[in-house]
């Protein structure tokens, strides 16, 4: 019988690392950026200023989703983000005015994670719907902190929604590297200026809490992905029965998962007192969001280097409409249209006519937004991360892989 030839498989395509693909979306971020800068007139888009901003307020926003990538990659729902960060940042306002900002770390960790242990509690052991928990934990956030604002800092403050200004963390800058950056961003040159400046606004003015905020990322990837332990816990949030019969401790896992996803969330609401803008606690300070740091979590497709991606977003967003106002923000609508131009190219050569068309038509209803007014209204303008991230979340739904287990009640045989 005469043998077949031998035909090799074609080799499969290697796909580009995720660190790799990470930079090409940054540099495509920084050079439509820099092309709306020079086309709008609006240097603010891409200034050091801006992105200083940026990053303070992006902070809570990746902790928090750091925090409901931990407890969902468990398999636990937590919407309760929201609350343990208001657990937070009372924590941070007491422990950071009697003993300094290093304590308020440390108190807004212990604050959140316990909110983290009572979700845990509930959901875990005693198998409550992890979204009735949720809400419940955020409720109990809200109504604790303003009790105990009234017992504890309306006879310092006078004021039962504020606590007594703390001391700030000092900050550090790469002086001669600064100064360098900031020479080459008057110098208002495409795309260079735009680099410099954002650059600069990463380099000045770095506070501990930064350093460590931007370390959990790398760390949290490491422990989830790289460790024996972190395979387990993520076994749990896919096949608890399965992991269970192979003798992983699924409540244990569970529940370690939640207690430092709490712990994370807390810390998000010691970003937000700890902003040199704030200082203090303020009943509401959180403003949703630990929501919208669970947002950037799905944007990211629960995995952290996704979410640092989209908490940048959010918070950029964030940041631009504080620093900028209704002017700059319309200048950022002109950006989306250029990008939508970018899509349509891309979608037409993938022969996607429905893709297209429906993006020619937001491109150009954007654009008459555009051209027919001079500025966004305040009113609209402080909801622009709001926006953003519905915009965000209507655009990923398409590609995300949700843990399989993400949200189910379990139990033990």
């Amino acid at each position: 019988m005469e043998e077949k030839p031998h035909i090799p498989a074609a080799p499969r395509k290697r796909k580009l690392p995720g660190w790799a693909i990470g930079v090409l979306w940054m540099s495509g971020a920084i050079v439509l950026l820099s092309v709306t800068s020079y086309q709008t007139g609006f240097l603010q888009l891409t200034s050091s200023g801006t992105t200083q901003t940026a990053v303070r307020l992006a902070l809570p926003i990746l902790l928090a989703g750091l925090g409901g990538l931990w407890s969902e990659r468990a398999g636990v729902v937590n919407i309760g983000l929201e609350g343990m960060m208001v657990m937070g940042t009372w924590g941070a306002a007491w422990a950071g005015y009697h003993w300094g900002p290093w304590a308020a770390l440390v108190a807004a960790v212990v604050f959140g994670a316990l909110g983290g242990l009572l979700h845990a509690i509930a959901t875990v052991s005693f198998g409550v719907n992890h979204i009735v928990s949720g809400v419940a934990i955020n409720l109990l956030g809200a109504g604790l902190t303003k009790y105990l604002s009234t017992l504890v800092f309306f006879p310092v403050s006078h004021n039962p929604r504020q606590s007594p200004p703390i001391q700030p963390f000092d900050t550090y800058s790469a002086a001669g590297f600064a100064d360098w950056l900031g020479e080459l961003e008057q110098g208002q040159r495409l795309i260079i200026s735009d680099v410099a400046g954002i650059l600069r606004g990463l380099v000045t003015g770095v506070s501990p809490l930064t350093m460590l905020t931007i370390l959990l990322v790398p760390l949290s990837y490491y422990l989830l992905w790289r460790t024996r332990f972190g395979l387990r816990l993520r076994s749990v949030g896919e096949n608890p029965h399965a992991a269970d019969s192979l003798g992983v401790k699924v409540y244990f896992h569970k529940y370690v998962a939640v207690i430092v996803s709490g712990g994370l969330a807390g810390l998000g609401g010691a970003a937000l007192v700890l902003n040199p803008g704030q200082l203090s606690y303020l009943e509401g300070q959180t403003g949703g969001r630990g929501f919208i740091g669970l947002a950037a979590m799905i944007f990211g497709n629960w995995r952290p280097g996704g979410l640092l991606g989209g908490a940048a977003l959010f918070g950029y967003a964030d940041g631009l409409q504080l620093r900028s106002g209704g002017e700059t923000v319309l200048a950022l609508v002109y950006g989306v249209v250029l990008l939508l131009g970018v899509i349509v190219v891309y979608q037409l050569i993938k022969r996607k006519w429905f893709s297209a068309a429906a993006a020619i038509v937001v491109a150009v209803l954007l654009y008459l937004l555009y051209i027919s007014l001079d500025e966004i209204p305040g009113e609209f303008v402080s909801y622009a991360p709001h926006m953003v991230t519905l915009a965000v979340l209507a655009v990923a739904s398409q590609r995300l892989r949700m843990p399989a287990a993400d949200g189910l009640v379990y139990r033990r045989g």
